[in-house]
């Protein structure tokens, strides 16, 4: 175990309760001085899970990445890499959508890494900051730490994520919430959609209504419309 990782771990058990995934999330956001932490899992690239958020702001731009198939969180995944991001401001080239979900939640800049262990890709942490700027190169070691360790408790909490069958990681959005295929395959057969169209539709309804793709679908399959 090297210098940083058993930091982490150290900063982690502090407090002497009992070390969960919520617990390790938020030590290592005030370790680092991110303003928010969200983790996102992913099962088999199909399926979209939220692992953990430290508040609302870090729940909708977990949601914002998910509707819109964009930013830091997906790019850490498919690339199995640090993805960051120091000015949001600057950024709309990259993340036209994301960044301004980013702005709406007065985020200014953004480090995302890959939650793995093994061959294993489970899936991404996104630190977000309200002030620009990027992390030294020793909070980035601390980072990697953290994204190591909170990958095993993510295994623990969630192990049918060991045994979901590997797939190659597309571009794009990767996953969905069960709910949302169930949705998307209620609008196809209404409005006889193909379902990536009826899936398209469901985010680009979401987007606009600043609401989360989550919550979209629950309207669906209350009221079998968009409206």
């Amino acid at each position: 175990m090297n210098d940083d990782h058993a930091a982490a771990w150290r900063r982690i058990g502090a407090d002497g309760g009992e070390i969960t995934l919520a617990t390790a999330s938020r030590a290592c956001a005030a370790d680092l001085r991110a303003d928010c932490l969200g983790v996102t899992l992913v099962v088999a690239g199909e399926l979209r899970l939220m692992g953990h958020a430290t508040d609302e702001r870090a729940r909708r731009l977990e949601d914002a990445q998910l509707t819109t198939g964009e930013g830091p969180c997906t790019d850490a995944y498919v690339r199995r890499a640090l993805i960051e991001e120091a000015d949001l401001h600057q950024a709309y080239a990259r993340w036209p959508a994301f960044t301004q979900a980013a702005a709406g939640q007065l985020m200014r800049s953004v480090t995302a890494l890959p939650l793995t262990t093994g061959h294993l890709r489970l899936g991404a942490v996104d630190l977000y900051r309200t002030t620009p700027g990027l992390l030294d190169d020793r909070y980035k070691r601390l980072a990697r730490a953290y994204a190591r360790i909170l990958a095993l408790l993510a295994l623990d909490e969630h192990p049918h994520l060991l045994t979901a069958e590997h797939r190659p990681a597309l571009p794009g959005p990767q996953g969905y919430p069960p709910s949302v295929h169930v949705a998307a395959g209620v609008l196809a057969e209404i409005y006889r959609l193909a379902p990536d169209d009826a899936l398209a539709r469901m985010r680009a309804h979401a987007f606009h209504h600043d609401q989360p793709l989550h919550q979209t679908a629950d309207h669906v399959l209350t009221h079998r419309s968009l409206d």
